[in-house]
C-alpha cells in the first residue's frame, strides 16, 4: 500500500512539474493577449474553433519557450530562492526531460499555427521563441539592457493573433504590441525590485541590482506607465474602438501611473508588490474594454 502511494505521490510530483515548467502564469497571459489580437483583427464573425487553433499553438510555443528557459537557467535558478524550487534545481525533473519536453512543445506549437495561422504566424511565434532563449536569456547575466530586449518577444502574442485572424499585420496590431511592450516595464522592474537581492546573488543583471537607490528603475516604470497613457488611448483614435474604451482606458492608464508614484515615493518592497498587483490587473481589464467596445470594420 505504501509502495502504490510513493508511486502515486510521485507521478503526481512529476506531472506538476512538468506544468511549472510551462510558467502557467506566463502562458495565461499569452492566451489572452494572443486571443485579444485575433478577436480585435478579424472582421465579422469570429470563427472560434479558428481562434482556439491560433491561441493553442501559441500558447504550445511559450510553454516549450519557457521549459526551454528553465533548462537554460537551471544553474541560475539554484542560487535564488524564489526559484530554487523549481522542477530542476530541486531535482524532481532532470534537465535532458525538460530540454526534450521544451523542444516538442515548441515544434508542435510551430507546425500547428503553420497550419492554423498561416506562415506569418508560424514565423512570429518562431521568432518569440528564439529571441527569448538566443537573445534575453543570455543578455540577463550581461547588461541590464536585457529587459528592453526581452520586452520585443513579450509583445509579440497579440500580432500571433491578429496575423492568424487577417493573414498580414495592420496598424491595430502594432498599437497591441506597443501597449503590451509598454506594460511590462513597469510589471517586471517592480518584480525585479522586489528579488533584487536574489538576483544579485545569480548575477543577473536586472536594473534594481546595480541601481541600489532605485532611482533609474523608478524613473524608467514612471516613463513607461507615462507613455502606456497616451498609447492605449489611441486604438480608440485609429476608430479600432470607442468612446467607452476611451474612456476607461484614460482612467485605468492613469490609475497606473498613479500607483507608480506611489511606488516610487518609498520604493519599499510591499509596494512594488502592490504594483506588480496592479500591472496584473491592469492589462487584463484594459484588454477586456477594448474587446467589448470593439468596433465593427
Amino acid at each position: 500500500m505504501s509502495t502504490v502511494n510513493n508511486a502515486e505521490l510521485t507521478l503526481g510530483s512529476r506531472a506538476s512539474a512538468y506544468l511549472a515548467l510551462t510558467k502557467p502564469d506566463v502562458s495565461f497571459l499569452v492566451v489572452l493577449t494572443t486571443a485579444a489580437g485575433y478577436y480585435m483583427g478579424v472582421r465579422g464573425p469570429v470563427d472560434w474553433l479558428h481562434l482556439v487553433h491560433a491561441v493553442f499553438g501559441t500558447t504550445l510555443i511559450a510553454a516549450g519557450t519557457a521549459a526551454l528557459n528553465h533548462y537554460i537557467e537551471r544553474d541560475s535558478d539554484a542560487q535564488m530562492r524564489r526559484t530554487a524550487s523549481r522542477p530542476l534545481p530541486s531535482g524532481v525533473l532532470e534537465p535532458a526531460e525538460a530540454l526534450v519536453f521544451g523542444v516538442s512543445l515548441a515544434v508542435v506549437g510551430a507546425v500547428d499555427l503553420w497550419i492554423t495561422a498561416g506562415l506569418l504566424g508560424c514565423a512570429l511565434g518562431v521568432i518569440t521563441c528564439l529571441s527569448y532563449l538566443l537573445a534575453y536569456t543570455p543578455l540577463k547575466k550581461r547588461t541590464v539592457w536585457a529587459t528592453f530586449i526581452g520586452a520585443f518577444p513579450g509583445a509579440i502574442p497579440p500580432m500571433i493573433g491578429w496575423a492568424a485572424a487577417t493573414g498580414h499585420l495592420e496598424r491595430g496590431a502594432w498599437l497591441l504590441f506597443a501597449i503590451l511592450f509598454l506594460w511590462q516595464f513597469p510589471h517586471f522592474h517592480a518584480i525585479a525590485w522586489i528579488y533584487r537581492e536574489d538576483y544579485a546573488r545569480a548575477g543577473i543583471l536586472m536594473l534594481p541590482v546595480v541601481d541600489r537607490d532605485g532611482t533609474r528603475t523608478f524613473r524608467q516604470i514612471l516613463l513607461a506607465a507615462s507613455a502606456l497613457v497616451a498609447v492605449s488611448l489611441l486604438p480608440a483614435v485609429i476608430g479600432l474602438a470607442g468612446l467607452r474604451y476611451f474612456s476607461g482606458a484614460l482612467v485605468l492608464s492613469a490609475a497606473l501611473v498613479q500607483m507608480c508614484l506611489w511606488a516610487s515615493a518609498v520604493r519599499s518592497n510591499q509596494r512594488a508588490k502592490w504594483l506588480m498587483h496592479a500591472t496584473v490587473l491592469h492589462i487584463p481589464v484594459l484588454l477586456g474594454l477594448m474587446l467589448y467596445d470593439k468596433l465593427p470594420r
